[in-house]
């Protein structure tokens, strides 16, 4: 709700304004602009120079500029530092300043708070302040991308991704928490990135030269490659608790589920030194329901696919943000990614569809959620499951294995998977009060379709019969 958009003649008749994008005066931001300016003269500031994009031909230069020496350490981890024969030569394209120092006055700036994320196209400027988040950073840095990306026919993504020793990249959509990082960060498999990523004429690439990842409640067992990140110099740590006199990490403290890790690439053993990739041939779309309802692992034809990309539906819980009480949440983001869309999601869902039928894309809706019940009630899958039906959905062993029908969403439910017990991959028959989980079943499914209401003039007629109950 602190984020707002320049409205200006290059930019406005191609911005998705709503509730996203809202729009912001030129005459406001150019105040806020001079005001943030005056406030640090005299003070010492960091610059990092980096790119966005790994694909030589769509890398974006970029300036970051920060009050603070960590959120500099938190641009350079995050993004693709250049090398030292660039730098003398280098112009960037965009700019972002971040300045958790300094306020904005609401009833004067006409922001919200005195918190602002503010962009403005035209200028290829980014103001933020009041706030220290550095995630502000690289979601600004994301939007400009999803902004400028379409129009060179390069299809932007809020995905992690990864590539088999046989060449065969993966791309897995998720909004925070669902598991992007976690299940892209494979050892059988080279990562190419955890969080933001284009797919071009040639295959993917990242936009990043770093990791964001969620700690909390971080397993060493199950997680060895990110915990380690954890403990490793250079890494930038927030919300983390620590013991003040040992100085040792305790990432079960449950302080805020949004702990965060931010480091190089290059910490995890098995990432890629490019950051590209051929052509997905696997797509998989993450979701964590809190309800309890969606099954652990579903194929989706190309409607299907269609219709639960523009969905974008996950389930948050107490703790994840502010605001939220002790049920679960349904949250719905447009293509995994609604705050970063600077076009309007038939833009980019239309897009997928095209590499999807151009690339025989086979796609997954993977549930990394609870099973048994809802929240409170059931408990989340185990991660080892989960791995086991990605491993599954990767190496072809699900491609032809038999499916059944979910009565209410229409999925194809696979009736086996290796290294997964039969029962789990029914979510109806991980529930003791089967009556109780087909109620929650039909509940989800009028939450999908209220959400799918502002979307039906856009798709054709298969999507819209995906809408469960339509």
């Amino acid at each position: 709700n602190d984020k707002f958009v320049v409205r200006e003649p290059s930019s406005e008749e191609k911005v998705w304004w709503g509730d996203v994008n809202r729009p912001f005066a030129r005459e406001q931001f150019d105040a806020v602009h001079r005001r943030l300016s005056a406030y640090l003269q005299g003070r010492g500031i960091f610059v990092q120079d980096c790119y966005a994009g790994a694909d030589p031909e769509f890398r974006m230069p970029i300036r970051i500029i920060t009050e603070a020496a960590w959120h500099s350490l938190f641009a350079r981890n995050m993004f693709i530092v250049p090398p030292p024969e660039d730098l003398p030569d280098f112009v960037p394209e965009f700019t972002v300043l971040q300045v958790p120092g300094f306020h904005a006055a609401p009833e004067v700036d006409g922001t919200d708070s005195t918190v602002f994320i503010l962009v403005d196209l035209g200028h290829r400027l980014v103001l933020i302040g009041g706030t220290s988040y550095a995630g502000e950073i690289k979601k600004s840095i994301f939007t400009i991308m999803n902004y400028l990306l379409p129009a060179k026919k390069v299809l932007p993504m809020h995905c992690s991704a990864n590539v088999g020793p046989d060449g065969n990249s993966a791309v897995f959509f998720g909004l925070s928490g669902t598991g992007k990082t976690t299940l892209s960060a494979d050892p059988t498999r080279t990562l190419i990135g955890d969080d933001e990523h284009g797919w071009n004429d040639h295959g993917v690439f990242n936009f990043e030269g770093g990791c964001y990842a969620k700690v909390i409640r971080l397993s060493e067992e199950a997680e060895p490659e990110i915990y380690d990140t954890t403990r490793r110099y250079g890494t930038i740590l927030e919300n983390v608790v620590l013991d003040p006199d040992t100085r040792v990490l305790d990432l079960d403290d449950t302080l805020t589920e949004n702990t965060r890790a931010a480091y190089s690439i290059d910490r995890i053993p098995n990432a890629s030194t490019t950051g590209t990739a051929g052509h997905p041939k696997n797509l998989i779309m993450l979701t964590c329901d809190a309800f309890g309802v969606l099954p652990p692992i579903s194929r989706l034809d190309s409607a299907q696919a269609m219709y639960h990309f523009l969905s974008g539906y996950t389930a948050k819980v107490a703790g994840t943000e502010k605001g939220l009480g002790k049920e679960p949440a349904a949250t719905f983001s447009a293509c995994f990614g609604a705050p970063f869309m600077a076009l309007h999601p038939s833009v980019y869902a239309d897009m997928l569809g095209q590499k999807i039928a151009e690339h025989d894309v086979d796609c997954w809706l993977v549930n990394t959620g609870w099973t048994g019940g809802p929240h409170g009630v059931g408990h989340r899958m185990k991660i080892g499951y989960t791995r086991a039906m990605v491993h599954a959905a990767l190496d072809g062993s699900l491609r032809d294995v038999p499916t059944e029908e979910h009565p209410v969403f229409g999925l194809h439910v696979p009736q086996s998977c290796p290294g997964v017990p039969p029962e789990v991959l029914n979510p109806r028959n991980t529930w003791e009060d089967k009556e109780a989980y087909d109620r929650a079943a039909e509940d989800l499914a009028r939450r999908f379709r209220e959400n799918f209401k502002d979307y039906e003039d856009y798709v054709d007629d298969d999507v819209k019969a995906v809408n469960p109950g339509a």
